[in-house]
């Protein structure tokens, strides 16, 4: 699993809404500018964030986005499953089929193990 950009801004991004969680909506520009993304950028990745009930956002000259739960109801994994898509380390660990030699791969009980360590720590380490 390499994580790209779109994952560390995500999670940059979130983390600046929970750092302003319960004072209303954050407007786009000013999370842009504190964290040193660009808007475009970030607007892109709020979109799936959206979708995926994270955050809402909120329309008008007061507007903005704001986390859609309280910030320890949001894990990192959460958020990285949104914007990277399915944390695996291996393609043949996500999905067992994809790999001619999973049923006598010597070393799959160790990638398996090492992608539950990794998704339980995402999955344990909120907002």
């Amino acid at each position: 699993m390499k994580l790209t950009t779109r994952g560390e801004y995500g999670v940059l991004a979130m983390h600046d809404l929970a750092m302003h969680y319960g004072t209303g909506p954050v407007a786009l520009k000013v999370i842009a500018a504190r964290q040193g993304i660009s808007e475009h950028y970030l607007e892109q990745l709020m979109r799936p964030l959206r979708q995926d009930g994270l955050v809402r956002s909120v329309r008008g000259a007061q507007g903005g986005y704001e986390l859609a739960r309280a910030p320890a109801e949001i894990s990192v994994g959460d958020i990285l499953r949104v914007v990277e898509g399915p944390l695996s380390t291996l393609e043949c660990v996500a999905d067992g089929a994809s790999c001619k030699r999973s049923a006598k791969c010597a070393a799959r009980s160790v990638w398996e193990l090492l992608d539950r360590k990794i998704n339980d720590v995402l999955d344990s380490t909120t907002l």
